[in-house]
């Protein structure tokens, strides 16, 4: 029973019994051609056997080895790499079927390469996953045929290996090299002007044209007898908190991904680079309770534990608590802090409704409220309308637009400072405004 499981009759050996089924009734009409046909059907029974010896006489003819990622970033395309030996003698064609994790829902892999006699090969495929969480994948199917084609031989391996998907750290990897050198802004598109200075000391320079003149150290410039000015830095250790709302708000897909794990991608980038500018970076998530609580510190272990908590943020999308948010920044964030609240308004009841509770965290904290623009409004907006029904939507999606703006407004009446932006420009968008803070020196 194992060597019969294996054992597959290929499309090439139906077509040629096909062909000489066809053959064989030619034969009724042309009675010469009878003895041709038989001898071409002896032909296809002698090369399905020898195929089937050649195939099936080494025990071990092919192996096939999947070579996986610790783990997979979400929302980023992820490599996985298949190594093929091939321990025959002669060249083989291969089909392989790798059985997928189910999130992906793809029900056609299929790779077909050549592999030359007693060589390997290595393949290459990738995956993009759009949830945090564990990826099962299955089995490694492996169906080699010879250069007759008639039969297929199956190799398994590789059996029930799993990989976790955690937020995107290819984005933290893409970020960091450019929070150590101090160019982050030219990512954006929005040029930062430092309004001021902060009053942390760091060095007495020589006076280049466009320093400060109110800089100027008039004690260095008489000993010196050349203009010299005093050099500050950004303030140091500033707590800066992303809060991540969990709520119903946040479901809402684009691309395949959640408005909440683009919040909890960007969340990972922008603490890493408040840690990079020697800042302390926390995290929390809210909806009906606030819980996955980091609090804000500069340790070399911090970058670690935020990824942790938000590979384990979960939520059932309940409608989020602002009253329980307010209460627990006041309790436990005594420190005046940045808070980068991830969350989404669609209508101006929405936003009224919490503005006592953002005013309160605002009178303590400097709150900036990053909110989605509805990206599939501006195809509606875009296109031009041909019918009363396209016409009707082009005028409402116009007036959900409108409204965003108008939220952005309403957010600044009260001083709160926001961010509007669509799903994948947030961490650029993000990071900007970070920078623009600690240029400005608000916090």
């Amino acid at each position: 029973m194992k060597r019969i499981k294996p054992f597959y009759i290929q499309n090439r050996f139906f077509h040629a019994c096909i062909a000489i089924m066809v053959l064989f009734i030619m034969s009724f009409i042309v009675p010469r051609a009878f003895a041709v046909v038989k001898l071409v059907l002896l032909l296809l029974v002698v090369l399905t056997v020898l195929d089937t010896i050649i195939l099936f006489a080494a025990k071990n003819g092919v192996k096939g080895t999947r070579v996986l990622p610790e783990k997979f970033s979400n929302g980023d395309l992820n490599s996985i790499n298949l190594v093929i030996q091939n321990y025959y003698t002669f060249k083989v064609n291969v089909r392989i079927i790798d059985e997928i994790p189910v999130q992906f829902q793809v029900r056609d892999f299929s790779i077909k390469r050549e592999v030359e006699a007693s060589s390997s090969s290595e393949i290459q495929y990738q995956l993009r996953p759009v949830q945090r969480g564990e990826y099962h994948f299955g089995k490694l199917n492996i169906y080699v045929t010879s250069v007759f084609g008639l039969i297929a031989r199956r190799f398994i391996t590789d059996d029930n290996a799993m990989v976790p998907t955690y937020p995107s750290f290819m984005q933290l990897r893409k970020y960091d090299l450019m929070a150590i050198s101090n160019n982050l802004h030219q990512y954006g598109i929005k040029k930062i002007r430092k309004i001021g200075h902060t009053m942390e000391f760091e060095q007495i320079k020589d006076y280049v044209l466009g320093d400060d003149l109110r800089t100027i150290n008039w004690k260095a410039t008489a000993k010196r007898n050349q203009l010299m000015v005093n050099q500050f830095q950004d303030e140091k250790s500033q707590p800066v908190y992303s809060i991540i709302d969990k709520g119903r708000v946040m479901k809402m897909p684009f691309n395949g991904l959640t408005l909440l794990d683009y919040a909890i991608n960007a969340s990972l980038v922008i603490s890493n680079v408040a840690l990079k500018k020697q800042d302390k970076a926390g995290i929390m998530a809210f909806s009906k309770k606030v819980e996955n609580i980091v609090v804000a510190e500069r340790r070399s272990s911090q970058m670690n534990l935020i990824l942790e908590t938000l590979y384990n943020t979960s939520t059932d999308f309940f409608e989020s608590d602002y009253g329980r948010l307010y209460a627990d920044c006041k309790r436990n964030i005594t420190q005046r802090s940045l808070m980068l609240l991830y969350t989404n308004f669609e209508t101006l009841d929405g936003l009224h409704r919490q503005i006592p509770y953002l005013k309160g965290i605002a009178k303590n904290h400097l709150l900036v409220v990053i909110f989605f623009k509805n990206t599939e409004l501006n195809t509606l907006i875009t296109n031009k309308a041909e019918k009363v029904q396209q016409a009707y939507d082009k005028v409402i999606a116009e007036k959900f637009a409108f409204e965003k703006r108008l939220i952005v407004n309403e957010l600044q009446k009260y001083g709160i400072q926001s961010i509007l932006t669509s799903p994948e420009n947030l961490t650029i968008d993000t990071i900007n405004k970070y920078l623009e803070i600690k240029a400005r020196g608000l916090l």
